[in-house]
């Protein structure tokens, strides 16, 4: 019986040790969409998608994989929670502008960011330079006038949520919609022609058991009014334990779709 308990023992503290290092993985999921759509006077478009740091520390092993090769840097959400410091927000802000300095950062706001409040929130990311997209877009445009539309609407908690304001003053163009719960998907039409949309939120479940887990694990998914990408999140929430949704960052490459 002692034997038994002992070894019961022995696994669980090796199975939290394993989950305490998983929460702290640096992993950069890498993905190349192509898109009818996509226009081709911008060759290629390169994104860094970050979501869910919570109380982490952007580590420089994840900088590292990303310098110089990155266009626009996307935080979508979640940046902070109750209890964090906002000097960690101008830290970690640090970081990714050592990703590329001249890359404009885009934030939109998860459920936990307004926890520490949402003007003491925006003030220290209008100070780092950070563009917040409150239900509103920027257009990028190349030499040749084509257009890249990046929306991004607050989150859906407490309907805080509203695209029809970020799709009014948008142009004509590829859009992308950048929403820190993927819940917004019911929300959108085909006729607001959004191509890709960039959400977090789930974790991915964080700790799957036998690969069932409170939420699906974070992916790419092709679906009928646009393509989603869902991550698994960078950091952790209420526990910093991970199993089977491993935490990750994402290097989105986009292009025009060659012609057959």
């Amino acid at each position: 019986m002692l034997l038994f308990l002992f070894i019961c023992v022995l696994f669980i503290g090796c199975l939290l040790l394993i989950m305490l290092k998983k929460g702290s993985e640096n992993n950069l999921t890498t993905h190349v969409l192509e898109f009818d759509s996509f226009p081709v006077s911008f060759n290629s478009l390169n994104l860094f998608f970050i979501s869910d740091i919570h109380r982490r520390i952007i580590s420089k092993k994840l900088i590292e994989q990303l310098r110089n090769h990155t266009d626009i840097i996307i935080i979508g959400g979640d940046l902070i929670e109750s209890g964090v410091p906002l000097e960690r927000v101008r830290q970690n802000i640090k970081q990714l502008k050592d990703i590329a300095p001249i890359a404009p950062i885009y934030f939109v706001f998860g459920n936990n960011d307004y926890e520490v409040g949402k003007e003491n929130l925006e003030k220290v990311l209008k100070d780092c330079g950070v563009v917040c997209l409150n239900n509103s877009s920027v257009t990028l445009t190349s030499n040749l006038g084509e257009n890249v539309i990046l929306l991004g609407v607050e989150d859906m908690s407490k309907d805080r949520d509203r695209l029809d304001l970020a799709l009014m003053n948008s142009s004509q163009g590829f859009k992308i919609l950048v929403s820190h719960n993927p819940d917004i998907y019911e929300k959108i039409s085909n006729e607001d022609q959004i191509s890709l949309i960039l959400s977090g939120h789930t974790h991915g479940g964080q700790i799957r058991i036998l690969g069932l887990g409170m939420y699906k694990k974070g992916g790419l998914h092709l679906l009928k009014k646009a393509m989603m990408l869902i991550s698994n999140g960078y950091g952790t929430t209420l526990v910093p334990l991970r199993l089977g949704a491993p935490a990750e960052a994402h290097f989105i490459q986009l292009k025009k779709k060659p012609s057959e």
